[in-house]
């Protein structure tokens, strides 16, 4: 298993979400899953959607240079070495516009903390400016 695996929703994550419909798509998402597969890692399709709006996802990924190796699923090779499809679908990074990052929850979780202090961590851990001091 040498290969990353990368999970990823579809709405408000390779598009703006406005389902059912489909939002315009997020070029900074779609150019990085694209570039991790082109460096090897191996794509899976987590999301919400069924049936025909399944199908409107996928074919719109398609049309935008993404191709999946499995859409709602495991890979095989998981699938083998779990002996079992489960649900939730085994990644080594998932990208969501719903998840919380565990370092936000542990920073947060740390106390006395100063909230400037912990918005600092965040800053520091996703490599963005540190906040300004707002008096706090």
């Amino acid at each position: 298993m040498a290969d990353k695996i990368i999970a990823v929703d579809f709405d408000g994550t390779l598009c703006e979400a406005c389902w059912p419909a489909i939002g315009a798509p997020k070029e900074a998402v779609i150019r990085y899953v694209m570039e991790q597969q082109k460096q090897g890692a191996k794509l899976i399709l987590w999301t919400n959607r069924c049936g025909e709006y399944l199908d409107n996802a996928v074919r719109w990924c398609k049309e935008h240079g993404i191709e999946f190796d499995a859409v709602n699923e495991n890979l095989p090779q998981m699938i083998k070495a779990f002996g079992n499809d489960c649900r939730k679908v085994y990644a080594d990074e998932y990208i969501d516009d719903k998840a919380t990052p565990v370092v936000e929850i542990e920073v947060k979780s740390k106390r006395p903390l100063r909230r400037r202090t912990a918005r600092v961590r965040v800053a520091q851990y996703l490599h963005e400016p540190a906040p300004q001091n707002s008096g706090e």
